[in-house]
């Protein structure tokens, strides 16, 4: 931890990328267990998404129960933090992977959100984007017999309940052009837009150095960031219960909570 603290003093502009492990604290689950494994059932991908009508049956039975434990999840600690330490001026950049606005919620100002926010939907046909709140109400009404339905929460405002029939479940369409609703998040085999990789990739480059927070660093979207980062010469400090993928070019890793170290490291400009 001082060591930690002494590498985060050094410099006065650091890229946080945050992934699964800052919202933990929050009780929303994790994709993965300490060692990097996977821990949960495969999620529907973007393409089974747009090619069968079952997979959005699903994936909306799935949402629609996961959906009432995130709009209850509230900001933590490590969410806090780092509005603090954005408004001392240490941290330059927030990007984050994780899709449950909680950053924002917490007070967090130019978030890049890599993936997505799961509070937007959006039309593959037309473009047009609604908010996601107000849509519980139409699968609810549509669906009252799932809409009693309850299992466990999983990551990303699902829920796992696959083991229930969701053949009758109705699914939204746009009501402006009757095309597929989609989460506004970047699914599993999809990509992240370019425009949004590129603006995370600018603020890397005018920073001082990378503070990865909460993330295993398995999916490349993020590990690319650490790849960034040793290219450009920059230490990569990294705070994660467990191994990560980048463990061999990072600078420094630190086990524990998130919202300890990040604590830690606000406390250090007060006394």
């Amino acid at each position: 931890m001082k060591a930690a603290i002494s590498m985060l003093r050094c410099r006065n502009n650091w890229l946080v990328l945050t992934g699964a492990g800052v919202s933990a604290e929050s009780g929303v689950p994790t994709y993965r267990n300490r060692d990097g494994v996977w821990q949960r059932k495969q999620p529907v991908t973007h393409q089974e998404f747009m090619t069968d009508h079952r997979a959005r049956q699903r994936f909306w039975l799935r949402n629609m129960v996961g959906w009432r434990f995130m709009t209850d999840a509230q900001p933590n600690q490590a969410h806090r933090a780092l509005v603090s330490l954005g408004q001392l001026g240490v941290v330059s950049g927030l990007v984050t992977q994780n899709v449950d606005g909680l950053h924002q919620r917490a007070g967090s100002q130019g978030v890049i959100d890599l993936h997505g926010r799961l509070d937007t939907v959006a039309c593959m046909g037309c473009g047009i984007k609604y908010p996601r709140a107000p849509m519980q109400q139409w699968l609810e009404s549509n669906n009252p017999e799932q809409s009693r339905l309850a299992g466990t929460i999983a990551p990303d405002g699902d829920a796992d309940i696959d083991h229930l029939d969701y053949g009758s479940m109705q699914v939204p369409d746009c009501e402006y052009c009757g095309g597929i609703i989609k989460p506004n998040v970047v699914f599993f085999g999809d990509s992240i837009p370019k425009d949004r990789v590129a603006e995370a990739q600018l603020q890397l480059q005018n920073a001082g150095g990378l503070l990865v927070v909460g993330s295993s660093l398995a999916v490349y979207s993020g590990y690319r960031f650490c790849v960034w980062a040793q290219q450009q010469g920059k230490p990569i400090l990294i705070v994660n219960q467990g191994k990560t993928r980048a463990d061999e070019i990072g600078s420094l890793r630190v086990g524990g909570s998130c919202a300890r170290v990040l604590q830690s490291w606000l406390d250090s400009y007060s006394g």
